[in-house]
């Protein structure tokens, strides 16, 4: 007690710095949390930005379409740019994704092998994986 009594001032700051370090702890993990959310919306945003194409422009149907002869496969250049667009959407998902930014959905990988599937996604995706990030085409490779 007589301790206290020395030393309050001492002991008061102490709890201080203690009672400030536990609050920036609170407050970075609920700006982490904050990012995420962030980043789900964008991403969600993007998402919808790319797929609204294919209404916008019926002659992307094709894209999605399983039976488009690849024997003649002829991909037109809005169809590349439409997959390029995706792949492109799918690396950064990928990349904060593997960053932590957010959480992993459900039912991406039968997604993805769906995708690229179909012979349009298939034929771009095969030119385009030589410009793409190692870890991620294997990811793609590793849901096909």
């Amino acid at each position: 007690m007589e301790w206290a009594t020395l030393h309050w001032l001492d002991l008061l700051q102490s709890v201080g710095i203690l009672a400030g370090l536990l609050f920036t702890g609170y407050n970075i993990r609920a700006d982490s949390r904050e990012r995420k959310i962030q980043s789900v919306f964008a991403l969600t945003e993007a998402h919808r930005d790319i797929w609204s194409k294919v209404y916008e422009h019926p002659n992307l149907a094709r894209v999605l379409h399983p039976h488009a002869e690849s024997a003649t496969l002829n991909v037109s250049n809005e169809e590349e740019l439409f997959v390029h667009m995706l792949i492109l959407h799918l690396s950064a998902s990928y990349l904060a994704r593997k960053l932590g930014m957010y959480l992993q959905e459900e039912g991406l990988r039968l997604d993805i092998k769906q995708f690229f599937s179909l012979p349009v996604p298939n034929a771009v995706w095969e030119k385009s994986k030589l410009y793409q990030d190692r870890d991620f085409v294997e990811f793609v490779k590793s849901c096909m």
